[in-house]
């Protein structure tokens, strides 16, 4: 990108928050005001709760996070764009001052996302953009609560907040699916201690439920990346044209495998409803966040769910070398067993 390009990007993020985080009113103030909608003020209250048991039973220390409130005009806080090369699953790397380099590059408008995806397909790169609920500033300002956490389900609302609170724990410049499957592994985990401590059966089986689908569905994406990398490894002997067809007809055998899942009753899958517009881009992002979940999850379970303990274990591990840490990860996915 030319410099240009990079000033206007970190010009639009940082006018973004400054604006989100400007506009935040204390989200006690919300509850005490009698003009607060009961819906509203419900979930504000739920938001508290699970604040203070994200810091006494998770271990997340929230701080001031999620102590102001912001009414979003639109469902999302930011929208991701992702760019993989054609005929590769590995996407595109931002790099940035501190937080090192991403997979995916955070944009308040959709419109330079756009303009940004448009670049990335002239160049022959699948891209995907998708709005994200919340991100993170890993502890450096207090983010706010707002309207995109709200508009969730309860549970779901909570789990979010478990998964940004933990990117404030432990974070790896420049290794996206590390980051993302920890928070991940939290949120999943912290979500069944926090049904568990609600007493709610009907919605900790919804989580079961829900839980199923998506590890069913991490398995068809691994498998069919598993397929998509040994065709990319046929450049050079295939024709583009060829690798083109073949590899539509990996996506088009996912997309009946993924529409037999939800059509059978499992419950709405991970990317919607079917068929959806599969390419390297939309499966990498997804692969982000759920490649090391099981890891991660067995090093929990190892640390006898002690989470402060766990958490020094995930410090000790990030400070490995790269190939030594994706070793490590691998044995402890291999040692998993779902447990609930």
């Amino acid at each position: 990108m030319s410099g240009c390009t990079t000033f206007s990007y970190y010009t639009q993020a940082i006018r973004g928050h400054l604006a989100l985080t400007m506009a935040g009113e204390p989200v006690d103030s919300f509850i005490a005001n009698e003009d607060t909608p009961s819906e509203l003020r419900d979930k504000l209250i739920l938001s508290r709760q699970a604040r203070q048991f994200a810091d006494n039973r998770l271990g997340l220390a929230p701080g001031d996070a999620f102590t102001d409130y912001v009414a979003l005009d639109h469902p999302w806080v930011v929208v991701n764009l992702v760019a993989v090369p054609e005929f590769s699953l590995q996407p595109h790397q931002w790099c940035y001052p501190v937080l090192g380099c991403q997979a995916y590059r955070g944009y308040f408008h959709l419109e330079d996302a756009q303009r940004e995806k448009q670049r990335f397909q002239a160049d022959g790169y699948d891209t995907f953009i998708g709005g994200v609920t919340a991100y993170s500033t890993l502890g450096w300002f207090d983010d706010p609560l707002h309207s995109g956490f709200t508009n969730l389900d309860d549970d779901r609302m909570v789990a979010l907040m478990f998964h940004e609170l933990a990117h404030r724990v432990v974070y790896i410049a420049g290794d996206t699916a590390f980051n993302e499957s920890f928070a991940t592994a939290v949120e999943l985990e912290g979500l069944r201690l926090w049904l568990a401590y609600q007493g709610d059966p009907s919605a900790f089986q919804q989580a079961l439920a829900d839980l199923a689908l998506r590890n069913r569905t991490h398995d068809l994406i691994a498998a069919t990346s598993a397929e998509l990398d040994l065709l990319y490894q046929q450049q050079g002997v295939l024709s583009a044209r060829s690798l083109r067809k073949r590899k539509q007809l990996i996506f088009d055998e996912l997309n009946m495998a993924y529409r037999s899942l939800i059509d059978n009753g499992l419950g709405k899958g991970p990317f919607g409803t079917a068929p959806v517009a599969f390419n390297n881009a939309r499966i990498a992002l997804f692969s982000q966040y759920n490649q090391h979940v099981p890891a991660f999850r067995q090093l929990l379970k190892q640390s006898n769910y002690d989470f402060q303990g766990f958490y020094r274990t995930v410090e000790a591990l990030s400070r490995q070398p790269d190939k030594q840490r994706q070793q490590t990860l691998q044995k402890l996915s291999e040692r998993f067993e779902e447990h609930f």
